[in-house]
């Protein structure tokens, strides 16, 4: 056990993906330009849902919150990631790593309760159609909202709290290029039980379980779609859920790839490479999805340039 620090500490260091001065103008400008993309398409997928009235529906009131809840799960970390490339500076203030690791959390889990949402909004659509617009009644999906609000920003609020009740020692090196809860855990001196505990409770009960909502509901269209009997409608009704299928595939598949690589490997290097596909390459490629999948929102980005 190393020695304890006695002193409050002030900073961090975030060693980022790589330590080799000739790369850092080439992540500079690409992560810059992803950002950038990423930025802007999901800012044209919400004012392309908020200026066409043909699309305050369900559907793309929770795809409006997803986008913009992408730009921000981005903003939360690129830009600072950025400005130490720029600056060559390596350092993150206590309180700036302990905000990463809230807004990370927070908006990580409203990711994953809109995509469970919109998984139970196209199984209402798909199974009961008759009865969509009176289940998914505008007071019913303001609730769902608020309810994945909620629990999104207790269970942030709980990981920060008791990542301030630890002490840390001398040797305070993230191998990240943000505030990563777990890598944050590792360099305390103090008993993690309860931490590392947190979190394992908070993947189980907030990761696992509307991930089982995502499979009930896509097993019941599933065996709704099988039961159509003409091959156009089997394909209006799947085209309906094309995109958010494909989309929930990029989210849970990097996800676990992330979890997966840090299982694997003792390189914390290696598991910061593997969490950019989850952190940047899929929320830039979410406005793609929709934007070339879904003609409603084609249509409605060409009245937007128009």
């Amino acid at each position: 056990m190393e020695q304890r620090n006695q002193t409050p500490i002030s900073e961090f260091i975030l060693l980022g993906l790589s330590e080799e001065g000739e790369l850092q103008p080439l992540l500079l400008w690409l992560f810059l330009s992803m950002y950038l993309v990423t930025f802007s398409g999901n800012l044209l997928i919400i004012l392309a849902i908020v200026m066409d009235s043909s699309l305050h529906m369900p559907m793309y009131f929770f795809l409006s919150n997803l986008s913009f809840v992408d730009i921000c799960f981005t903003t939360t970390t690129i830009p600072k990631m950025l400005w130490n490339i720029q600056t060559q500076s390596k350092v993150i203030t206590y309180a700036g790593c302990l905000s990463q690791i809230y807004f990370f959390m927070l908006l990580a889990g409203l990711d994953n309760f809109l995509l469970t949402v919109m998984a139970y909004d196209r199984f209402v659509a798909i199974c009961h159609p008759l009865h969509y617009m009176v289940i998914m009644n505008p007071k019913f999906c303001g609730i769902l909202l608020l309810v994945s609000w909620l629990l999104s920003v207790l269970n942030s609020l709980l990981q920060d709290l008791m990542v301030l009740q630890l002490s840390f020692c001398t040797q305070l090196e993230i191998p990240h290029f943000f505030c990563d809860l777990n890598q944050v855990i590792q360099l305390a001196c103090s008993d993690t039980f309860f931490n590392n505990l947190a979190i394992y409770l908070a993947s189980g009960l907030l990761g696992f379980i509307p991930l089982i909502g995502i499979f009930s509901s896509y097993s019941r269209i599933l065996t709704s779609i099988l039961k159509i009997s003409s091959s156009g409608g089997k394909y209006k009704a799947f085209s309906t859920c094309g995109s958010h299928l494909l989309v929930v595939s990029l989210f849970y598949g990097t996800g676990f790839g992330v979890y997966l690589s840090s299982a694997a490997s003792q390189n914390s290097r290696t598991t910061a490479i593997a969490s950019v596909m989850y952190m940047v390459v899929t929320p830039m490629l979410n406005p793609f999805i929709y934007g070339l999948r879904n003609r409603d929102i084609k249509l409605a980005l060409k009245k937007l340039f128009s």
